[in-house]
């Protein structure tokens, strides 16, 4: 929210910008040789005894002013670089006339400094400034009490000043870093192959949720936002690619949540001559390697949650998960009528849709929310999963699994239906649902289905969903603080609030 005061301090910096360049002095200046950076020399001088900082010699660091301290003819202040803080001492005897305009700077303004390294008497770790150049002004003030904020929404807003005030937030983005560079070396390591595929398609496929729409005007062909990258990876690995991934951005055109972006990343990767099974242990040791290396433990304190994430982890079949919530035996083919009495009891509505529809509704409802430690949830029915392949001992049932942690889906993976016959009957099915008004519904691919038919041996395949991996890594309670520019109603624009309901994205990249 706008400070009252903001105008005012706007118009004294203003002031201020028009007396640096009466002076000759570009307000907005270029390159600045920067030589060190805070952290390097809190690093490399922590235990640096007096003699060895006057033997460092002079060092040039650049960066934004965060505060600043009149002591009469001395100043202090603290220079923020990329790295962190470090405390800058200037002295009206060693910059001369420049230590007035030392004395002027704002909080928010750029500056370079060359100077020496020394401590103060409290021990801080000090560079007394000999020269500085002014390479920025800054026109608006910082804000002095942040986290005393109750407005979240701005803080996802101005990421920028959330960035420059608040330590935590930099650190989740750095942690984000890390988390990607450690997955692509886990798969690096595995001999998979980073790929990209496009995210312009003329039929959204791989998941089942409703795209974004645009059009190509060169072409004149409607295009669409892709939804998932899953039936362009898995044509690669018809065409021998055995082994690929890709960290990706994905596009539904959904409501929003503490879960719930409408633009989202991705990891989405295809292992040929897998199955489901083989992916649950490659899942496993991938969390167990980024936990040891983002977090040196494979215990995660998530919200309320203290989460282990030492494998073996909990396998629970779908049905035997609603069999628990409602008390009576369900299976494939128990009648509906039967099921929706025991959803009744425990407040679930069947509206008379279709049965997998039921069950949906009371997995969502029932059993997630009871999945707290790491679960695979294995074995779905088939109307669930249009692209997964069918159990050999059960038709009705697909080699699939989901992943929960804390109550929250992770991931989802399956072994691949690599029988065009069935796919095209399965797409078909789909078809009729978005005839029928299902805009969610999965579109007829015909070329996948051709590809198909060249031959894809048998393959298993896993989305994770990157955001929420943070969210739990960085102990966040919203998506919106694991992407820097999360989606947000235009400024001023109709009720609702930055957490507002919406509808879920249906699977992590799948």
């Amino acid at each position: 929210m706008s400070n009252p005061d903001d105008n005012e301090l706007i118009r004294l910096r203003r002031e201020k910008l028009d007396a640096l360049r009466s002076r000759g002095i570009d307000p907005f200046g270029g390159r600045y040789p920067v030589m060190h950076w805070a952290r390097g020399l809190a690093e490399r001088l922590a235990e640096a005894g007096e003699e060895e900082l006057k033997g460092f010699g002079p060092v040039s660091l650049a960066g934004r002013v965060v505060a600043m301290r009149h002591h009469g003819k001395t100043c202090f202040a603290h220079l923020m670089d990329q790295t962190g803080r470090i405390q800058l001492y200037a002295r009206a005897d060693q910059l001369g006339d420049e230590f007035a305009r030392f004395v002027e700077l704002d909080t928010g303004d750029f500056i370079g400094v060359t100077g020496e390294m020394f401590r103060t008497r409290t021990g801080e770790l000090t560079v007394a400034v000999k020269t500085f150049t002014f390479l920025a002004k800054s026109l608006r003030p910082l804000p002095e009490k942040w986290h005393g904020l109750k407005d979240v929404e701005t803080r996802y807003r101005q990421r920028y000043v959330d960035l420059i005030v608040n330590p935590e937030a930099r650190e989740v983005f750095r942690l984000r870093a890390r988390l990607i560079r450690a997955m692509r070396a886990f798969f690096d390591a595995r001999g998979f192959l980073e790929v990209e595929t496009p995210m312009m398609q003329p039929i959204p496929g791989g998941a089942i949720a409703r795209p974004f729409k645009t059009h190509h005007n060169a072409l004149g062909m409607d295009l669409y936002l892709r939804i998932a990258p899953e039936l362009y990876l898995k044509r690669l690995v018809v065409g021998g690619l055995e082994r690929v991934y890709e960290i990706n951005r994905n596009f539904r055109n959904e409501g929003t949540s503490t879960l719930h972006n409408p633009e989202f990343t991705t990891l989405e990767f295809y292992q040929a001559y897998a199955d489901y099974t083989d992916l649950m242990e490659l899942t496993e040791a991938l969390f167990v390697e980024l936990a040891q290396t983002l977090r040196g433990s494979l215990g995660v304190a998530w919200g309320e949650h203290s989460i282990d994430l030492k494998p073996p982890w909990r396998r629970l079949a779908f049905f035997d998960g609603l069999s628990e919530a409602l008390g009576i035996r369900v299976a494939p083919d128990t009648e509906v009528a039967i099921v929706a009495r025991a959803a009744a009891a425990r407040g679930i509505v069947h509206d008379g849709a279709a049965a997998w529809k039921l069950w949906k509704d009371v997995f969502e409802t029932l059993v997630e929310p009871t999945l707290v430690q790491p679960t695979f949830v294995v074995d779905f029915p088939t109307e669930l999963s249009p692209l997964a392949r069918r159990k050999r001992d059960n038709p009705l049932l697909v080699d699939r699994f989901e992943l929960f942690i804390a109550r929250h889906e992770m991931a989802n993976a399956y072994s691949e239906l690599n029988d065009p016959v069935d796919q095209l009957a399965r797409f078909r099915e789909q078809a009729a649902l978005q005839a029928r008004g299902d805009d969610e519904a999965h579109w007829l691919d015909e070329d996948y289905v051709r590809a198909l038919e060249y031959g894809m041996p048998p393959t298993a395949g896993e989305g994770i969903g990157i955001d929420r991996l943070l969210m739990m890594f960085a102990n966040q309670p919203s998506i919106r603080e694991a992407i820097l520019f999360p989606l947000l109603r235009p400024e001023g624009g109709r009720a609702g609030g930055p957490d507002e309901a919406g509808e879920a994205e249906g699977e992590p990249g799948r």
